[in-house]
């Protein structure tokens, strides 16, 4: 590689503008946007380098990874990396403290450079080893984070039946739609995988309408028809966070989001779970916080451990894609995108404070109710415009699969299921005789 710093830094830093503008696109993903772009590269040649595109997506993920936070609290448009830091991000923007919700999961971005920071030494020389040693394992370790996150949803109902009956019920009304929903998501997950119904020239957007319907209707939906209303949004000048807390955090969202940022199908939401619980970390900005460690680990370390020469540590769609553009061959290149990597935290971190001082005027006086409704015709033109006709009755089925948790109170990360049932099964090589099962062999 013959450029320099400072080049690199200005081509991440063009990537990062370019996502604030997608990131507040409720829904829109940015892999879905790089996969267009990579789609015309040969248009785009003239203008970026090739062995330069990495470091421009590398900007764009940084700068997605921050500002979605403002779609995912205000909007309620997540995806399936914030689908646990929107419900207490929800609780705070309906007390006023929306902007403080955003703020904390930002600068939980600018602790996850930190923590990259911190472990590439480890990273470096341990990580490669322990993926070698687990990989042929992982089949069971994703049945068993399945089983778990089964598991550890806990009865949700508040009446006590007078017979023993009556309270089973209730106890199992919240656990048994769980389940269905798991289940119902990992067979659409299964059949979306195994026979796309896209056509060849957009089966890569394949996974959009899925997770629009699972993880950003219903959510919208539930806006529209409830007519709930945003109360006055507090803009602090400063937030009150204990260095012990931050470090909480860091440690939580670090794991969690290492752990999905190095093995298949593992999310920064899961990864977040079961590292918040490992730690047992309670408080509620604490729990948000290192809900964007996680996430900002999550997306921005899958690809930066893509540089690391040799190590073969990068993860996800968009390290497939990069692979027959760029191949790393030195250490400059990573320690070049770690650098690059921090800078383009901290603007995005900045544009996020700005950003999400605008959408707190336009709540102030535009109804959530139109707001909403403008968000679901948006999605729905997104899935349409990217995916056609079929897309939008892949998003309408899952859309039913998204209201039963909405409906019944039970875990939305259970839609996750979308991922974990096919890809274990798989793994585990039943794969092709469930699909023989199902009539799809």
């Amino acid at each position: 590689m013959h450029y320099n710093f400072f080049t690199v830094i200005g081509i991440s830093l063009l990537g990062t503008v370019i996502s604030s503008f997608l990131a507040i696109i409720p829904a829109l993903h940015v892999y879905n946007v790089i996969a267009i772009i990579l789609f015309t590269f040969g248009g785009l040649s003239t203008l970026i380098p090739q062995d330069l595109l990495p470091y421009l997506f590398l900007g764009m993920i940084s700068g997605y990874v921050v500002l979605n936070t403002i779609t995912s609290i205000f909007l309620s448009a997540p995806d399936e990396s914030m689908i646990f830091v929107v419900l207490p991000g929800q609780k705070m923007l309906l007390a006023g403290r929306g902007y403080e919700a955003a703020i904390i999961t930002g600068f939980g971005s600018i602790v996850a450079g930190v923590f990259l920071f911190l472990i590439t030494p480890i990273v470096v020389k341990f990580l490669p080893v322990i993926r070698k040693l687990l990989m042929p394992h992982l089949f069971w370790i994703l049945g068993a984070v399945s089983v778990y996150m089964l598991q550890s949803e806990w009865p949700k109902g508040l009446e006590r039946g007078k017979t023993g009956w009556a309270r089973f019920f209730e106890a199992w009304r919240h656990l048994s739609v769980g389940l269905l929903t798991f289940f119902a998501s990992g067979l659409l997950g299964f059949i979306v995988m195994t026979k796309n119904p896209l056509p060849p020239t957009r089966a890569f957007q394949g996974m959009l309408p899925m997770f629009v319907g699972l993880f950003a209707i219903p959510w919208v939906l539930t806006n529209i028809v409830s007519q709930k209303s945003i109360p006055p949004q507090y803009n602090p000048r400063s937030v009150d966070l204990g260095f012990s807390s931050v470090v909480t955090a860091m440690i939580a969202g670090g794991l969690g989001g290492l752990l999905a940022a190095t093995f298949p199908i593992l999310t920064a939401g899961l990864g977040g779970l079961l590292a918040g619980q490992a730690v047992a970390s309670k408080d509620e900005r604490v729990f948000v916080i290192s809900q964007g460690v996680s996430k900002t680990v999550y997306y921005v370390g899958s690809f930066l451990f893509f540089f690391i020469p040799g190590a073969h540590l990068g993860k996800g769609g968009l390290v497939a894609m990069m692979r027959p553009f760029y191949i790393p061959v030195s250490p400059r290149g990573f320690y070049f995108a770690l650098g690059a990597l921090l800078v383009c935290l901290c603007v995005a971190f900045f544009l996020l404070l700005f950003y999400t001082r605008i959408v707190i005027k336009l709540l102030a006086r535009i109804s959530y109710r139109t707001i909403s409704a403008f968000t679901l015709v948006l999605l729905l033109a997104i899935v349409y415009l990217m995916t056609g006709v079929y897309g939008l009755f892949i998003a309408a089925v899952a859309t039913a699969i998204g209201l039963l948790p909405v409906m019944y109170g039970s875990r939305r990360v259970n839609c996750m299921g979308a991922l974990l049932f096919p890809v274990t099964l798989n793994m585990a090589g039943y794969g092709g005789a469930f699909a023989r099962l199902i009539g799809l062999g």
